[in-house]
């Protein structure tokens, strides 16, 4: 039978990866995914290991405009050591909202991508060196050992329910978001917010984490839709006739 499993391009994800991944899971509450109960599929059947998670919370905003800041909490798995794939909830709770998804890539892959493309993908490296990524309920030593990898990351969102609008359920299209570049983008009274609900400080965690680095060779030009506003938008194509398209089955 055929499948469509093509494999994922990257090093096998490494030991020290695997353990930290067991350790943020027995400490972090994973409340939205636990409530996941169903797997469809027409092929397979699957189990999600929760070993294999790991929980990040980061700040989004959209592509075409930066005033619109959300929290975005990431609930993360490994496909190897250079690929990560996340749902993005818009809190912690159970009853947390599915807003959206991000694929993280290592710098080694992203340089792969063809330059149409890069424009899609943010990079992560002040995100992650400004304290404003971290991992809720991990302590400060065991974040560090992971997150100077994702500073070295590069990744592309969408997220499909706008919960800053108010909207009752994910309207229109999808989003491209964006993450924060440097200092004076993000709302002082969301990091503060954050700060007092997750009993951190981001000027502290800045100071620890000081020594990590981004991307080998520096943030690429065309990342973080290459300084520029971008958007998607739906426009109207031509759908060929049934009667054009060959017919398998009769």
């Amino acid at each position: 039978m055929a499948t469509s499993h093509v494999e994922v391009p990257g090093e096998p994800t490494h030991t020290g990866t695997a353990m930290v991944e067991t350790a943020t899971a027995a400490i972090q509450s994973f409340a939205p995914i636990n409530k996941i109960h169903q797997h469809l599929c027409a092929y397979y059947d699957t189990t999600l290991s929760f070993s294999r998670l790991s929980r990040l919370h980061i700040f989004h905003f959209y592509g075409d405009d930066m005033s619109r800041q959300v929290e975005a909490h990431h609930f993360c798995s490994h496909q190897n050591e250079e690929v990560r794939q996340c749902l993005i909830y818009d809190s912690p709770e159970a009853d947390a909202r599915l807003i959206g998804v991000e694929y993280i890539i290592s710098d080694v892959l992203f340089l792969t991508l063809p330059d149409e493309e890069k424009p899609l993908w943010h990079s992560h490296e002040y995100e992650v060196k400004s304290g404003a990524l971290f991992m809720p309920s991990v302590p400060s030593a065991a974040q560090r050992q992971d997150l100077q990898k994702v500073s070295r990351t590069y990744g592309k969102t969408f997220h499909f329910w706008q919960v800053d609008k108010g909207d009752p359920l994910p309207l229109g299209i999808p989003q491209v978001m964006m993450a924060l570049t440097r200092d004076g983008q993000l709302y002082d009274s969301l990091a503060e917010d954050v700060e007092k609900r997750f009993g951190m400080s981001f000027a502290k965690e800045r100071e620890k984490r000081a020594y990590m680095t981004g991307p080998e060779h520096g943030i690429h030009p065309l990342a973080n839709a290459a300084g520029k506003g971008i958007k998607l938008q739906l426009r109207e194509v031509h759908l060929s006739p049934s009667e054009s398209v060959p017919r398998v089955f009769v």
